[in-house]
């Protein structure tokens, strides 16, 4: 039986999904893992930090997914840094109650059942003003950047979910975030994870 609650969240580049979940653990309290989650696989596996960032930035890139569109690739180093992290994530989940930022982390939880799995969007215009205003970019670095992202986040879903059926496989709910701004969204799932778990 799971004794604690996870809430993950995936999300498009520059919807402020970060940001959102952030607020959310801030508001309930709990466990906030994104980036660390990278630092304890590079312990585990006694690697440089930067050889995890760049190995998974490979792991999506058009020559592989050309190669090996199914994601029947012989595993590499890339395949080994997703296993030990989705340990991480499950040991996590397992241990107390957090929210979990990318990683598929949806899709490893999904036998879980104290998890709500949110997927944060925007319309590509708010997305751009995010990135202009928020991430201090200029228009065409705003434009490579969001299409490049998420192809990459795309991508590398598409080598990992096994089961990977639509855009709503192991996503329980999808928000606009341009709709109700960080504060809101994040005042959303907030509740909406009281009203699930019986906070």
């Amino acid at each position: 039986m799971d004794n604690h609650y996870v809430i993950t969240i995936s999300r498009e580049f520059a919807s402020l999904g970060r940001s959102i979940a952030q607020l959310t653990a801030k508001e309930l309290g709990i466990y906030y893992m994104d980036r660390d989650i990278v630092e304890e696989t590079a312990k585990r596996l006694g690697l440089p930090v930067s050889e995890i960032g760049e190995s998974e930035e490979r792991v999506s890139n058009r020559f592989l997914y050309r190669k090996f569109p199914l994601g029947r690739a012989p595993k590499t180093l890339e395949d080994e840094i997703f296993q030990v992290q989705s340990n991480i994530i499950q040991d996590t989940a397992a241990s107390r109650d957090c929210i979990i930022v990318g990683r598929c982390a949806e899709s490893v939880l999904r036998n879980r059942t104290r998890r709500l799995s949110i997927y944060i969007r925007a319309p590509y215009e708010a997305r751009l003003r995010n990135c202009i205003e928020s991430l201090e970019m200029d228009y065409s670095t705003a434009e490579r950047m969001i299409h490049d992202v998420d192809l990459a986040r795309e991508r590398y879903r598409e080598r990992y979910v096994y089961e990977l059926k639509d855009e709503f496989t192991d996503r329980d709910i999808i928000m606009d975030s341009s709709a109700f701004g960080v504060e809101g969204t994040a005042a959303l799932i907030a509740a909406m994870a009281r009203a699930r778990f019986n906070l």
